[in-house]
């Protein structure tokens, strides 16, 4: 029994000894992220699509409110993403407010991009509200974990052929909850989405 316990206290040793901090913090991000304690987000795309780095991109949001959420910015995930997409590709233009696809598509056709990413922010859970909502009721039963889905689709724009969708859900963390809204869980996953997207 004591031989055991020694193996095991040896062999927890030479793991920690092999992990670097850096993946013990996204192990530890991951976990708590799942047990719901930190955000944590899922990306689900039927297919591991990439483009050339070089590529243009234009990207527009759809004009469709997120569904329990209506009062979001009517172009936010269109920001993020452009917030996103420049990191990883040089040529990035975005459209000013909701676009239509048809009208996107012609956008995108006039600045010459290679592809349009069209977005749309799907549904969004505010499970405590403002700030100050909260300060005022102080209400226990409006808490919990703010949600967001949101729809990538992304566009050959010479051909109109979709080439990419996405689905991302994200989930805001309990201990982080009272900072933030829906559109705060968004910037992490399309920026992950983005880096999905280069051709390696």
């Amino acid at each position: 029994m004591k031989r055991c316990a020694v193996l095991l206290l040896l062999a927890a040793g030479l793991l920690q000894a092999c992990v670097s901090p850096s993946d013990m913090q996204k192990t530890s991000r991951y976990y708590l992220g799942d047990v719901g304690a930190m955000n944590h987000y899922t990306i689900h795309r039927p297919a591991n699509w990439t483009i050339q780095p070089d590529s243009r991109m234009y990207i527009a949001q759809g004009h469709f409110l997120p569904v329990d959420h209506p009062y979001a910015r009517p172009n936010v995930v269109a920001e993020e993403a452009f917030y996103a997409a420049v990191n990883v590709f040089p040529r990035v233009r975005r459209a000013e407010q909701p676009l239509g696809l048809e009208e996107a598509l012609t956008e995108a056709g006039s600045h010459h991009a290679d592809y349009l990413l069209y977005t749309r922010f799907a549904r969004a859970r505010d499970a405590v509200g403002s700030r100050e909502h909260w300060e005022e009721s102080g209400q226990f039963s409006e808490l919990g974990n703010d949600r967001a889905v949101l729809q990538m689709t992304l566009f050959e724009v010479g051909s109109g052929r979709q080439v990419d969708y996405a689905v991302i859900e994200a989930r805001g963390g309990f201990l982080q909850f009272y900072r933030q809204a829906p559109e705060d869980l968004l910037r992490r996953p399309l920026d992950d989405y983005m880096q999905r997207l280069i051709a390696r």
